[in-house]
């Protein structure tokens, strides 16, 4: 058995809806940050602007402890505030009516977490490029935008719009997502950046990317029309990142399009910037640090290699950092989850789009066997959904089990039409919206013409894989499924080996006969390629 995690109250303060966080829907953010990099050291103001949900006097927001609120200004004046773990609490001088719009701006500065291994730790990363340049980058997902600036840190609530506005030490230049659309010299030694984003944006894709970058530009012509390409690199890097990206992109833009639909962020644009951290999906601006490899990098700066986390090879003609971060753009940024514990939708997605991106430059079959790989570092030890309202992600299985599922689904919808027509729904039913569980699996579920909601929950909530039992009963083959389901029945496909693979749905509990000519336990064979099951003949 797993120990259960224990939670505290800041798990609760940082994951729960609660009526101090519901009371508020964001609509706009103006950040303003200076970087110290020297110091390690940042300054400045979040701009919050709302509309209420509710009357109230009171809300939370949030900032790690190890920064300073300097000081929160409603209507130009400062208003009174308390602080526990990482929320904030601010109370107003009167009601804010339902239906309100309003705003205030909170001051704050301190030295932020430093990531110690980004992107899988959140925080800043502070280090430098092959030349000694100032090279700094922010990664948080999981731990939460508020690392590094105040904000409502909580994935169901995305803001409409950001202006990201982001000082640095002059002859760098910042990064972030949207487009750019001023830089002032500051006469103070430093440079401003004015980033906007136009479309709605989770916190934790926010991001700040400082280094002396070189940048060129392309662009694409998608099923929305023309897509602006953008590519922040180091100067150095420069030959290397122009054939790389050109080789990658827009084979992957093309693949995803038809896929799931229209890139979700055409007024925004696509770009790729290169990080110190391996990669990110901050959205409309990519975080890139898979040195110029195809595969996924493994190490090696002078000489860097990738491998193929599929085992099968596959995974060495294309690079994985590009396909994987910008399949989030669709399932992750566009398509977000309401809780941290459901981040499965967001990485199984993305893991199943690599298999998608290899069918389309090869064929189906190469990107079942790519998926096939996948399953060999599948742990099977505790759930892919995690618990709720605490900001506990589930099984790190819900990268390549997940994308085993997605394509055990469309093994079980059996018609690729369809399955496609599932995938680009799935956007644009839910295009830019937050998603809870129930509302990707319903979908799913409904659109496939079969129950498939006891298969996701077996999947997705428990470890356990699902055991499909034959036995000769009466002289007949007849078999069950043994699974923690309630209403489990795949329909799994079976043959005769050597023969065509043929549809059958054994129920839970009970022996039901295999009715296919000619089968008996010796020479049955379960599509176990596609499925992933367990098989056992008595």
């Amino acid at each position: 058995m797993q120990p259960k995690d224990k939670f505290t109250r800041a798990d609760s303060l940082r994951g729960n809806l609660t009526p101090l966080r519901t009371c508020y829907d964001i609509n706009y953010y103006h950040l303003d940050v200076k970087f110290d990099i020297d110091k390690k050291f940042i300054s400045g103001s979040s701009l919050f602007k709302f509309t209420a949900t509710q009357d109230f006097t009171k809300l939370q927001f949030d900032l790690f402890a190890n920064l300073k609120v300097e000081r929160v200004v409603y209507k130009g004046k400062e208003l009174p505030y308390s602080r526990e773990f990482n929320a904030v609490f601010l109370t107003f001088p009167k009601t804010i009516a339902k239906g309100s719009r309003d705003e205030f701006t909170v001051y704050y500065s301190g030295n932020p977490t430093i990531a110690v291994r980004a992107p899988w730790d959140g925080g800043v990363v502070y280090t430098t490029d092959s030349l000694g340049k100032p090279y700094v980058a922010t990664a948080c997902q999981g731990m939460g935008a508020s690392v590094w600036w105040p904000n409502k840190d909580q994935q169901a609530d995305e803001v409409d719009s950001i202006l990201i506005s982001i000082s640095v030490p002059k002859g760098l230049t910042d990064v972030s997502n949207g487009r750019l659309r001023k830089v002032t010299d500051l006469k103070d030694g430093y440079t401003r950046f004015d980033w906007f984003v136009a479309n709605p944006i989770n916190n934790y894709d926010v991001a700040a990317n400082i280094a002396d970058y070189a940048h060129f530009a392309d662009t694409y012509n998608g099923e929305k029309g023309k897509l602006t390409l953008d590519y922040w690199v180091l100067p150095y890097n420069l030959e290397k990142a122009k054939k790389q990206f050109g080789l990658n992109v827009k084979p992957m833009l093309k693949a995803f399009e038809h896929w799931f639909g229209p890139y979700p962020w055409y007024e925004d644009g696509y770009k790729l910037v290169e990080t110190p951290h391996l990669g990110m999906e901050h959205q409309s601006a990519v975080a890139y640090g898979n040195h110029y490899v195809n595969g996924y990098y493994a190490g090696g700066r002078g000489n860097p290699r990738g491998i193929d986390l599929s085992g099968t090879g596959l995974g060495l003609t294309w690079d994985y950092i590009i396909v994987h971060e910008s399949g989030h753009e669709w399932f992750g940024n566009n398509i977000t989850s309401k809780d941290l514990a459901d981040m499965w939708i967001h990485e199984s997605f993305a893991d199943y789009s690599e298999s998608l991106f290899v069918e389309s430059i090869q064929d189906k079959l190469a990107g079942q066997e790519y998926v096939s790989g996948l399953r060999r570092t599948i742990q099977n030890t505790s759930p892919i959904v995690g618990p709720y309202n605490v900001n506990k992600e589930g099984s790190g299985d819900m990268y390549n089990k997940g994308s085993v599922i997605l394509n055990m689904i469309r093994t079980i919808i059996n018609d690729d039409e369809k399955w496609r027509a599932i995938l680009r729904g799935l956007n644009s039913t839910f295009y830019h919206q937050t998603v809870t569980y129930d509302d990707i699996t319903k979908y799913i579920s409904d659109h496939s013409g079969t129950n498939l909601l006891p298969v996701f929950d077996q999947y997705l909530h428990y470890p356990n894989l699902p055991v499909l039992e034959f036995a000769a009963i009466n002289g007949k083959l007849s078999c069950k499924w043994i699974a923690d389901a309630r209403g489990f029945n795949m329909p799994v496909k079976v043959r005769v080996k050597g023969g065509a693979y043929k549809f059958i749905t054994p129920g839970k509990g009970n022996f039901t006969s295999v009715n296919i000519d000619g089968i008996t336990k010796d020479n049955l064979e379960v599509d176990t390629f596609n499925y992933y099951v367990g098989v056992m003949v008595d």
